[in-house]
């Protein structure tokens, strides 16, 4: 990993002199890539939409296998870092590689408030969803697992309550996020990834054939005493030998 990339830097400014973004350094972590920068505001209630951009597609898109003080919300301050996991994003890479942060001032047009990305959603299940609304622009809400779109809504009011609903055939995973956005100022939210699990966790299942097949054999080793009481299911394993 660390033979086959090499990293240059990029520092942007917003377009003020009291507003600035800077790279520092970057660190080598495993398979991870951390950014280290600052964030020069002369206003320190401003919060930032930031993302991180890479040169192997032209800065084309922002990078989506991030995490760290990344993303919405983000507060002015020194020692800012940033986790890229770089093999999640592209796999195996060689050559020369340029990283840019991009950014503006963010005002929250929906902020949420109950959203627990540390929990398990389940498929088949609904969940729902609450947030304070910023405006009143309507909102897509895009359900995503990677950078692929599983389903969503367009044009749904900003009345800080959805109905997210888990497809029952969603591959579990733990790559799922909620995308929410701003359908005229197109100003965007990601949650953070949070996992999809089956409706039945799969030890439940096995649990409940274990039982089935004890109770198939105990009612099979009972059937030559002539007992007619079919519900029971207890059977006597012999002990073992003694010790010559």
């Amino acid at each position: 990993m660390r033979r086959l990339l090499i990293l240059a830097l990029s520092s942007i400014s917003f377009g003020l002199a009291a507003q600035n973004v800077s790279i520092r350094k970057v660190e080598l972590a495993g398979e991870k890539i951390v950014v280290y920068y600052d964030l020069d505001d002369s206003n320190s209630s401003n919060e930032y939409q930031l993302s991180l951009y890479a040169s192997k597609d032209n800065y084309a898109a922002p990078l989506t296998k991030v995490k760290g003080d990344i993303g919405s919300e983000v507060k002015p301050g020194i020692g800012k870092k940033v986790e890229w996991s770089v093999l999640e994003e592209y796999g195996a890479y060689k050559g020369r590689m340029a990283l840019e942060l991009r950014g503006k001032v963010f005002v929250a047009f929906a902020k949420l408030t109950n959203f627990d990305t540390e929990k398990s959603y389940k498929r088949g299940k609904q969940y729902n969803i609450l947030w304070k609304p910023g405006n009143t622009n309507p909102l897509s809400i895009e359900l995503l697992k990677g950078n692929q779109r599983i389903q969503g809504e367009m044009n749904h009011p900003n009345n800080g309550d959805y109905l997210l609903s888990i497809p029952s055939n969603a591959t579990p995973g733990k790559d799922y996020r909620l995308k929410i956005t701003d359908s005229k100022s197109s100003d965007f939210i990601y949650t953070g990834f949070f996992r999809v699990a089956p409706k039945i966790p799969m030890g439940v299942k096995a649990a409940a054939v274990l039982v089935l097949i004890g109770g198939g054999v105990a009612a099979a080793s009972g059937g030559g005493g002539g007992s007619s009481d079919t519900h029971t299911n207890t059977f006597t394993i012999p002990d073992p030998p003694l010790p010559n």
